[in-house]
């Protein structure tokens, strides 16, 4: 047999142990050029029926292994993908109705409290009370202040004598700022005159060695936000003593007042910019707490006594004999 026929054979043979068919040895033959083609004789089918004995038999699916979920061979080798399949859809369906459960679970109470709660106040209103003294510039404010201090024990904080003392305090940051607020007669930003008042007040308060305190407000808040911010963070309001004068009058006692108390806004251009100020942001304060039912107004064009008379009357009678 020529190398031909001998690779022919061979090919044959693999051919056979792979399909375990005549018919691939007959397409092997084919491939030949016709002059060494051969017709197989009787004994091919011998010869093919010995191999088939011989050779080992390999199915298409014994060769390569079947990763389809799919068929029905019956051939138990085969790799089942279908339980995976099913045990991911169950998982990741269980966890998307965790998740929408948790969107519609109402909201925790304790976490609900807590992140919508207010700032609590500094100090507690049943034990500290606050009265607020508005007027404008000149209206007499600090001599009323001061005659309630020595009849009804209060403390007197005035928002302007904080700020000229941290203006005139070594190493202060603010200094400079509220030099030139006051010079201005622009308003201090609220966040220095509330912490001022704060601190002042906790001093007081320490000082004295109870907890319970009465205070007077003396030119503050200047502006809705500074009072709003003030009740929110320091202690709510219980009234407010309004001082009401008329300009003229109030110009005269500071310019009269200018000349011995060394003050830089106790001047003329100062004064008319402290009145416009006090028109268009204090006034509207006044306003507020009078409709909340919170404002004592007193004519303070009298002389001091006459109108300290007026205040107590009407303190009493809004707060009782024995506030």
């Amino acid at each position: 047999m020529s190398i031909a026929a001998a690779a022919v054979g061979r090919q044959a043979w693999r051919e056979l142990a792979r399909n375990n068919s005549t018919a691939a040895i007959r397409r092997t033959i084919s491939l030949l050029p016709k002059s060494q083609q051969f017709r197989p004789t009787s004994s091919v089918p011998a010869f093919t029926a010995n191999a088939s004995k011989a050779a080992p038999r390999f199915s298409q699916s014994q060769q390569y292994r079947s990763y389809s979920s799919g068929g029905s061979s019956g051939d138990g080798t085969k790799v089942k993908f279908w339980p995976f399949v099913l045990v991911l859809a169950a998982g990741t369906g269980g966890w998307v109705l965790l998740i929408n459960r948790q969107k519609n679970m109402p909201p925790n109470p304790k976490q609900t409290a807590s992140s919508s709660a207010k700032p609590t106040p500094a100090f507690s209103p049943s034990e500290v009370t606050v009265l607020f003294v508005l007027g404008g510039p000149g209206a007499g404010k600090g001599t009323q202040c001061t005659n309630l201090v020595n009849d009804f024990s209060f403390h007197h904080l005035s928002a302007g004598d904080l700020l000229r003392a941290e203006q005139d305090r070594p190493g202060s940051q603010y200094g400079q700022l509220i030099q030139d607020c006051i010079k201005n007669g622009a308003i201090v930003p609220m966040e220095v005159t509330v912490a001022l008042l704060e601190n002042a007040m906790a001093d007081a308060i320490a000082k004295s060695g109870s907890k319970k305190a009465r205070f007077l407000i003396d030119g503050f808040p200047r502006k809705m936000d500074q009072a709003f911010q003030f009740e929110k963070v320091v202690c709510p309001a219980k009234l407010v003593l309004f001082f009401d004068c008329p300009e003229q009058v109030m110009e005269g006692r500071l310019l009269e007042r200018g000349k011995t108390s060394g003050r830089a806004d106790d001047n003329a251009e100062s004064i008319r910019k402290r009145f416009r100020t006090f028109v268009e942001t204090s006034m509207p304060v006044v306003e507020y707490y009078d409709k909340e039912g919170k404002v004592i107004k007193v004519d303070a064009t009298p002389g001091p006594k006459e109108v300290y008379e007026d205040v107590k009357m009407k303190l009493v009678g809004k707060l009782g004999e024995n506030f």
